[in-house]
């Protein structure tokens, strides 16, 4: 019998399931089981940045009885994620059996009388695994020097930084990180480019025309002369382009009343037929993006809803920077297309895409799902939740789409000129075949205008004018879809990271949430600021993303993992005695205009572990605090009518609830 190993107890139900019971025993080691600790940096510099891993305080009784059934069985086969950090299981896993010769940073294995495999699959289903067990391989030691090498510069900058921190702001809880202070300083960055930005008002005119058809125009020039201006500004991470229209308070009366006495004519008709192509199968951070726009996910919750997916065997792999799909599944998806569909929605020859990320990750394929016939409905998993299903869904659509036939779209802009110099603009849709659409997006189709009987040089008659008033845009805050899209245009960190980043920023109130937007703290901007003028180079966007490029090549093969440590740490100790030496404070309380009831001293707002309070400005002499409530304007309980009050849970979830709470217990996730 041969022992496999894998991460996750589902995971292994699914393996048993799938598997021979007579020939193979699957055991779960919950994770990792080896890892650094975390009361001491435990990196040795004197030895080549060497890490003293060590066997986790909750999984010495889960390495005893993988030992026991290693004496067992002959054949080890190791079949954790197909990633970095899966590889690194699988090592650690190795060396705890006896196969790995560490003589660092080389890992060599060595024969212990066993035989060692390991396996690497897409998806876990039956055919899949029947070829892995055909096909095994090695362990892949260049990826688990490259998750060894991001593992220890995440903890030199987070050990050695922290501290800093502590002494800086008086407050031992904080933290800093690599990619962590990198997201949190686009959010910071964003805050102030938000706070000069100069909104201006302007307006907009649309006018309506009648004769055989009913249209709708935006007023765009006079004499040639447009009314639009464009406007582009260099932001921290990239250019942002905001646009108004001459019309203003000033001249917006006079410009209506000119236009409502003029006649006009169709001057012109652009008419093209444009073919809309589907969007590409799901990457990891294309995933995490779409479940936000769409239902609301935090990427957190789209991973672990995808992990469960994935662990039962429903979906591909979900941590994968690649757009490729197998031969199989396109064949297969055609053959469901014409069954579904009917045969003038499938494709003659399987559509492929080019991956956009350069640095996508070794071999994968992109997230789809492994049976074609397995409908939400068909779920036997009492696990499997609502949102299961919901996320399930889209991965199924998006990945069958992107085998269905182009929408052809007939475009026709209209133009309407009037005899005073004044042109309207008018843009009309017409589907003429919805292809993929009639699956990714139906009710696109269903709102089809069709337009037959607009001619050039035909009159038109002006019913209305509308003014529309508005104000420049500022560029707009992150949410958690726009924060993940730029961190990987950016090359910074790496999806399956995004998550717990995002999470991290906001568990220790560097950031909050406030109506699905990131707005910084005081304590973040702090940090932020501090961090990025006295280690300029190491917060630097583009530095971050070089060295992932690094951390890549690790994995290929072509760097070292010690001169890439080694060329981090000798600039970055350096400017690490310069800040030790400097004694300056960081303060980031905030004043208000509350006094405290027992001093009459000002009140100001504090930062704790679990988030803002009040205290009294001449603590210690006087230590009043309260909680600090953030009210919601122009809002009142629906119980009790007292105020409503911004709270948060434990992972530091934003809701609502009443300032009278334990007395008035309503509480709602959104508000009416």
């Amino acid at each position: 019998m041969a022992l496999i190993i894998v991460e996750s107890p589902t995971k292994a139900r699914t393996f048993n399931r799938i598997l021979d019971a007579n020939k193979y025993f699957v055991f779960a080691t919950l994770g990792h089981i080896r890892d650094l600790p975390t009361n001491k940096i435990s990196i040795d510099y004197g030895k080549s940045f060497k890490p003293n891993y060590q066997i986790m305080r909750m999984k010495k009784k889960v390495v005893d009885q993988l030992k026991e059934l290693a004496k067992k069985n002959k054949e080890i086969i190791l079949a954790t994620d197909l990633d970095r950090e899966g590889e690194s299981i699988s090592y650690h896993v190795a060396y705890l059996l006896g196969f790995i010769k560490e003589n660092w940073p080389e890992f060599d294995i060595k024969d212990t009388g066993h035989h060692l495999k390991r396996i690497v699959f897409h998806e876990i289903t039956k055919s899949a695994l029947s070829e892995a067990l055909e096909n095994p391989q090695n362990l892949r030691v260049n990826l688990v020097k490259a998750q060894q090498a991001r593992r220890i510069l995440d903890r030199v900058v987070g050990y050695e930084l922290s501290p800093l921190l502590w002494k800086k702001i008086g407050k031992n809880w904080l933290s800093a990180g690599r990619v962590q202070t990198v997201a949190l300083r686009l959010i910071v960055e964003r805050e102030k480019e938000i706070k000069v930005f100069r909104t201006e008002p302007y307006f907009q005119l649309y006018g309506s025309f009648a004769n055989s058809e009913v249209l709708r125009g935006k007023l765009i020039k006079k004499d040639d002369v447009s009314y639009e201006q464009s406007s582009k500004l260099t932001l921290f991470d990239g250019e942002y382009t905001y646009t108004k229209t001459t019309i203003d308070a000033s001249n917006v009366e006079s410009i209506k009343s000119d236009v409502q006495s003029d006649t006009y004519t169709i001057s012109k008709i652009d008419e093209s037929v444009v073919k809309r192509y589907p969007p590409p199968p799901f990457t990891t951070s294309l995933l995490q993006q779409e479940g936000f726009h769409r239902f609301g996910f935090s990427s957190r919750m789209t991973m672990k809803l995808a992990q469960d997916l994935y662990e039962r065997g429903l979906i591909t792999y979900h941590r994968t920077d690649s757009f490729n799909l197998s031969t199989q599944f396109v064949f297969r998806a055609k053959d469901y297309i014409i069954k579904e569909f009917g045969e003038k929605y499938a494709l003659e020859k399987p559509r492929g895409f080019k991956t956009r990320s350069k640095m996508a990750q070794e071999a994968h394929e992109a997230i789809r799902p492994t049976h074609l016939d397995t409908k939400t409905s068909s779920f036997s998993d009492k696990k499997l939740t609502v949102n299961h299903k919901k996320l399930y869904q889209l991965i199924f659509d998006r990945a069958l789409c992107t085998q269905m036939k182009e929408a052809e779209i007939r475009q026709l802009r209209i133009y309407i000129s009037g005899k005073k110099g004044y042109v309207f603009e008018v843009d009309l849709q017409q589907v003429l075949f919805d292809g993929f659409l009639k699956l990714l997006n139906p009710e696109f189709v269903k709102k089809n205008v069709s337009v037959s009987g607009v001619k050039e040089n035909e009159s038109v008659r002006l019913d209305s004018v509308e003014c529309q008033d508005s104000t420049t845009k500022p560029p707009p805050r992150y949410n958690e879809a726009s924060l993940i899209k730029s961190l990987e245009e950016k090359g910074i960190g790496r999806p399956s990271t995004y998550a717990p980043i995002i999470t991290l920023i906001q568990e220790k109130i560097y950031v909050e949430k406030i109506n699905r937007y990131f707005n910084p703290t005081n304590l973040g901007e702090a940090i932020s600021d501090y961090l990025s003028q006295a280690f300029p180079k190491l917060f630097d966007i583009h530095f971050t993303a070089d060295m992932e490029r690094n951390l890549d090549e690790i994995a290929d093969g072509n760097r070292a993992l010690v001169q890439l440590l080694s060329d981090f740490y000798v600039p970055f100790k350096q400017e690490l005695e310069i800040q030790k030496k400097d004694k300056t404070v960081i303060d980031v309380e905030e004043e208000i205009s509350e006094k405290c009831p027992k001093c009459a001293g000002n009140l100001t707002v504090r930062f704790s572990k679990y988030g803002r309070f009040l205290a009294c400005s001449n603590y210690p002499t006087c230590k009043f605090t309260k909680p600090f409530l953030q009210f919601v304007e122009n809002k009142t309980c629906p119980k009790c009518s007292g105020k409503l009050v911004i709270r948060f849970t434990k992972s530091r979830k934003r809701f609502y609830g009443c300032e009278k709470y334990p007395e008035c217990t309503y509480s709602a996730w959104k508000l009416s």
